[in-house]
């Protein structure tokens, strides 16, 4: 019976957030936790779909037949429940969405009428926010054999920087190429360029090395919140006039934060990026939000108001964080994946 596994690591968004919408130069990392997916061909001609989480506990499960080359959900008889079934099937229409998309793009997949039973392995808690959705997009993309940028923009949309980090083992920049901003004549001497340069139509993705001398100093901490990026990508898009001065700012703070070689440098490079941050989505960084007594410096991650923050402190900070009732707290080996 022919197997495969296929695997995507998770990703955080240290600089660029929002702007990275609008070509700016961003810096990501993929973080030690991903999504598995294997898929197992079975004799019918149906999709078995069996989701776990990091508990190996399942969290999602259906199965999906093929009528004339269509995916449909076969309706679940064993649940009564009004809240499990709405959860269900919002969950069951977003993967036919995604498969339906897949097979725009190649229309040869699941087109020999094979079953598939398919296993999905998360490695992190879903509201964690580190890419529940991109590590599926891309394991799916390489099982389709389509593109998962692609695939990304025909079904949740985004810059896709997490797809990029999906794909990397290491630290990357990441910049679109907007057509309403010039940015070749800034790039062309861009010390970044390196030999791990991709470059399309729409993004220059290049590994870069980030593995900060002061990192015993940074830790990543939970705001016990899931945002939704898609909710914050709109508001940002009402305020986003006249940007081009704080993209690049951003730009150079990007730069800047990857040659850093100081913690309190550091700490005023995330100090300024908030602020131009703020002033753009009109939102209080969360440090005044939050943590105004905290000594040492917090930077958002990714939408504001939820997931993961970054936190610089001299001292390890993890008694004042669960003293403020934020028990995840991780240390950045913890968080980001290295091959250093």
């Amino acid at each position: 019976m022919k197997h495969q596994t296929f695997y995507s690591s998770g990703k955080l968004l240290l600089t660029g957030e929002y702007v990275v919408l609008d070509a700016a130069l961003a810096l990501a990392v993929p973080t030690k936790f991903g999504q598995s997916l294997i898929v197992e061909e079975i004799e019918e001609a149906k999709i078995i779909w069996k989701s776990f989480d990091e508990q190996k506990q399942v969290w999602f499960e259906a199965v999906f037949h093929f009528e004339n080359n269509e995916i449909s959900r076969q309706a679940r008889k064993d649940s009564n429940i009004e809240s499990q079934v709405s959860i269900d099937s919002e969950v069951s229409n977003r993967l036919i969405e995604i498969l339906r998309a897949a097979q725009e793009l190649n229309p040869e997949f699941l087109k020999d009428k094979k079953g598939y039973q398919i296993t999905t392995l998360l490695e992190f808690p879903k509201n964690w926010g580190l890419g529940t959705s991109s590590t599926l997009i891309n394991n799916i993309a390489n099982w389709a054999d389509v593109d998962a940028y692609q695939l990304l923009d025909k079904t949740f949309g985004g810059s896709g920087y997490d797809i990029a980090c999906a794909k990397h083992d290491s630290a990357i920049t990441y910049q679109l190429h907007n057509s309403e901003i010039s940015r070749q004549a800034r790039n062309d001497n861009s010390p970044l360029q390196n030999d791990s340069q991709v470059q399309g139509d729409r993004r220059t993705v290049n590994e870069v090395q980030f593995n900060p001398a002061f990192k015993e100093h940074l830790y990543f901490v939970h705001l016990n919140k899931k945002q939704n990026s898609r909710d914050g990508i709109a508001q940002y898009k009402k305020n986003n006039a006249n940007i081009e001065m704080a993209i690049s700012e951003i730009d150079q703070i990007t730069k800047d934060i990857i040659a850093c070689k100081t913690l309190d440098t550091f700490d005023l490079l995330m100090e300024k990026h908030e602020q131009i941050i703020s002033k753009i989505i009109h939102l209080k960084p969360v440090k005044e939000v939050l943590f105004k007594d905290f000594n040492g410096s917090i930077k958002s991650l990714g939408a504001w108001g939820g997931d993961f923050v970054l936190v610089s402190s001299k001292t390890n900070p993890t008694d004042y964080f669960r003293h403020k009732g934020f028990d995840t707290i991780l240390k950045f080996d913890e968080m980001v994946a290295s091959i250093y």
